[in-house]
């Protein structure tokens, strides 16, 4: 018994040995900030930004944002695109950061800064809306 309380030990030093210098290399948010105003332009002129720095600082994974001009299955960069896929539905611009859905002739069709143009009935089914209080007409 004593043989097997004394391996155990041993174990249990050689892990804690193993897990301290992993947490020992994390640095606080403080510190990594203090970094960033030290050496603020090489590291902006290496393209960091810095959230980036400060995740990569900390050993922090930094979700990948999506990029600006990445449209989604059914969406589409033109209208004559998106015309040409949907031939029997309606066109409609979408506001991808709203959720909302403008038809044409509205003031927000193709002008919002974040969007794309869709199907209506597939915009419907990705879970985009008309605006609050739009009213359809029959076509």
């Amino acid at each position: 018994m004593r043989a097997f309380v004394t391996a155990a030990c041993a174990a249990l030093v050689c892990f804690g040995a193993l897990v301290q210098p992993a947490s020992a290399e994390q640095k606080t948010a403080k510190q990594c900030n203090d970094e960033w105003a030290a050496d603020r332009a090489a590291i902006q002129a290496s393209g960091k930004t810095k959230r980036a720095f400060i995740a990569e600082c900390r050993g922090v994974p930094l979700a990948a944002a999506p990029k600006p001009g990445a449209l989604e299955k059914g969406q589409f960069a033109t209208e004559a695109e998106a015309k040409a896929s949907c031939p029997t539905d309606t066109v409609v611009w979408v506001n991808l950061r709203s959720g909302v859905y403008h038809l044409n002739g509205s003031r927000n069709y193709g002008q919002t800064k974040q969007g794309a143009y869709m199907c209506e009935q597939e915009s419907v089914t990705a879970g985009f809306h008309p605006p609050k209080g739009a009213k359809r007409n029959a076509t």
